[in-house]
């Protein structure tokens, strides 16, 4: 019997010293080693994860650590629990290149239209316009008012008609081709790796992330999903409407899907996810006050203000200029006039040229253009 109680004590001992291999041991709770860009791990031998490795350290990044830190820490005045730690990216200059050299969607419209064989036949005169009009200002990006709802229409009318699954394959495909003026990655792999590291850093420390975006939710989806880690669920984008096999002219609310529907692509815009539009879309599709918020454009200002307004808890929101003329095809001129901006308005600035210490993927570099 005494024997038995020796084996039995010494187990327990043998038990509870492997326990002292936590992180707890270190003096940094799991989520403390996260937030401070670190990971805990239970062999010792094991290096730990770094985090935000392609930024230089710059006022922006030392904000967003600083942020996480105290977001995370429960014994801080600041701290978020888990339930309220949501972020919202924008997509296109924010994420994700668009100086290939326009928005991702717009090249794809103008793929579809002028290019595509099994459709440049059918496109009408309207869309033949705006794809000429297109390829007139896709270096400057000076389109006209209303241009970004123009090409939601005629998008939608382009890609009317196609299954989700056949939409899907379009887009996978189309992301498979290189860049214009760039080689070594693909319009798939296209990301900001900086930004993807933020990405992966607030998930880590246990946030919600969101793509908010003024492009398809359909195109974001296919391209965001799967390379960011993100559920199809948490991403907002321009809609268009769709339709049952069966239904013709019957309204939504009149009509019962049947089990040998099939569901398409229809040819109406729904709703040009821009502006207060995106404010709109995440009051009604997430429900809550983002804590976070990341843009580039005049078209993430309402979010930021949305986010920093009223909060209940501490709120930051985040600007990427595109001042990098060597790596990327910023323009440095205009990029300077918008981070004073972005700073007037209290957003934090991110520059590309002086904080990224990569912007593409390993491999990935800037070329002369071929259009």
């Amino acid at each position: 019997m005494k024997s038995k109680l020796l084996l039995l004590s010494l187990t327990l001992v043998a038990t509870l010293a492997s326990c002292g291999g936590s992180s707890h041991a270190t003096g940094l709770s799991s989520s403390d080693s996260k937030a401070t860009g670190l990971s805990s791990s239970s062999e010792s031998s094991a290096p730990a994860k770094e985090y935000l490795t392609s930024w230089n350290e710059c006022s922006a990044l030392t904000s967003l650590k600083n942020f996480v830190v105290t977001a995370t820490d429960e014994k801080s005045d600041k701290y978020i629990p888990v339930k309220d730690r949501i972020a919202v990216f924008d997509m296109d200059g924010t994420l994700y290149g668009e100086l290939f050299p326009t928005y991702l969607e717009y090249l794809m419209y103008v793929y579809r239209v002028k290019e595509d064989p099994t459709y440049k036949d059918k496109a009408d005169e309207e869309q033949i316009a705006l794809a000429d009009y297109i390829i007139q200002q896709e270096d400057s990006h000076s389109y006209q008012a209303g241009t970004d709802v123009r090409h939601g229409q005629d998008a939608a009318k382009a890609y009317a008609n196609m299954t989700l699954k056949e939409f899907k394959d379009y887009c996978v495909s189309f992301f498979s081709k290189t860049p214009d003026g760039f080689e070594g990655m693909t319009y798939g792999t296209a990301f900001y790796e900086p930004m993807k590291e933020v990405v992966e850093y607030l998930h880590v420390n246990d946030f919600q992330v969101y793509v908010v975006s003024g492009s398809d939710r359909y195109i974001c989806r296919n391209l965001c999903c799967d390379y960011l880690n993100i559920p199809e669920n948490r991403i907002i984008g321009m809609d268009v409407s769709l339709y049952a096999t069966d239904q013709g002219e019957t309204a939504g609310v009149d009509y019962t899907l049947k089990p040998t529907d099939t569901i398409y692509r229809g040819d109406q815009l729904v709703i040009k996810n821009l502006k207060f539009n995106k404010v709109n879309a995440i009051i009604k599709e997430i429900g809550k006050q983002p804590v976070l918020s990341f843009g580039n454009s005049g078209g993430d200002t309402a979010m930021h203000v949305y986010t920093k307004t009223n909060n209940p808890y501490q709120a930051e929101s985040y600007m990427l200029v595109a001042d990098d003329a060597t790596r990327d095809y910023g323009v440095p001129e205009k990029a300077a006039k918008l981070a004073k901006e972005w700073k007037d308005n209290g957003f934090q600035v991110v520059s590309m040229k002086d904080h990224f210490k990569t912007i593409y993927k390993p491999g990935a570099r800037r070329t002369e253009r071929v259009r």
